[in-house]
């Protein structure tokens, strides 16, 4: 398991069974003491569980983002009851490194395979995350992401893309 993912899946288990988070890693690799955006995605048999994250860095590096994004996936996602302790052992975890995002002119620059997308209208910002099963078209890409801001297909948009480095 990728040092990244272990952290995730640490810090939820404990946090699951003791109410508290995890320590920070006296050693740290390189990849963790940089700042990004984070993803934690956690699955169950295949299905999301929760999956919560940040556009770009609100913690002082990359391993606080984890632990900070993985409680929050496994007990905050409003999609979800939080994670009991008796689903921990059938649990899957995933983190998501964003790089910056880069706004781009049109459609034409982005693919839902290779690019994430945020979709911006004044202050409401919408994300999805790149190569996500079922989201096959930049349309469709867009349209998850500009629903789940509550912006409205006729409103007029911003469109950002980034990649992220997916670690399982």
């Amino acid at each position: 398991m990728h040092p990244l993912v272990n952290l995730a899946k640490e810090t939820v288990e404990r946090f699951v069974l003791k109410g508290e988070p995890a320590q920070i890693p006296a050693d740290i690799s390189s990849e963790m003491r940089g700042r990004a955006g984070v993803f934690v995605s956690i699955k169950k048999n295949g299905e999301l569980r929760g999956c919560i994250g940040t556009f770009s860095p609100c913690t002082k590096n990359v391993a606080c983002e984890i632990m900070q994004n993985a409680i929050s996936a496994a007990t905050q996602d409003p999609r979800f009851l939080p994670v009991s302790p008796e689903e921990l052992n059938g649990l899957e975890y995933s983190v998501d490194v964003l790089t910056e995002p880069e706004k781009v002119a049109g459609k034409k620059e982005l693919d839902p395979k290779k690019y994430g997308v945020i979709v911006k209208s004044g202050e409401r910002r919408g994300l999805l995350l790149p190569a996500l099963e079922g989201v096959n078209t930049v349309d469709e890409q867009i349209g998850i992401a500009s629903m789940k801001a509550g912006i409205h297909p006729s409103e007029k948009i911003e469109l950002y893309r980034f990649e992220v480095k997916r670690y399982k």
